[in-house]
């Protein structure tokens, strides 16, 4: 299987990313946007796939939040139980932040970003089945 990832904006991207997953019995990885532990914040993402797990608990999600170059974004994402992060920031900064117990993501082989998608179930369904 292709690492195959989904770029989320709203708990609605979330929750349909995973009743597309649900539907076709498949794991999902599911990604915030660029930046968005900047801009959002690490609590309001968790709160995201938390809520999406807890209304489709039988899926497998990884999820990973993109922290930008930002060392203190990729610590506040682990103090609130995030450790699948994406971090631009120096190789050495990383190696730090990797013994805080940060896992850093690799890029996705393929990417669907829900951002002006109108039918995000749909969508996500297509996507995943071209596993």
């Amino acid at each position: 299987m292709s690492n195959r990832e989904i770029i989320v904006h709203s708990l609605d991207h979330a929750l349909a990313a995973l009743a597309a997953a649900a539907a076709l019995k498949l794991p999902v990885t599911l990604a915030s946007a660029r930046g968005a532990a900047l801009q959002a914040g690490p609590a309001w993402f968790k709160a995201v796939i938390d809520e999406a797990r807890a209304t489709h608990p039988d899926v497998d999600v990884i999820a990973i939040l993109d922290c930008g170059d930002e060392p203190g974004a990729v610590m506040a994402a682990l103090r609130t139980g995030l450790t699948q992060l994406r971090f631009s920031g120096s190789e050495t900064v990383r190696g730090k932040l990797a013994a805080m117990g940060a896992e850093f993501a690799a890029s996705a082989d393929a990417t669907l970003d829900l951002l002006d998608v109108r039918e995000p179930e749909a969508v996500c369904r297509v996507f995943l089945a071209g596993h």
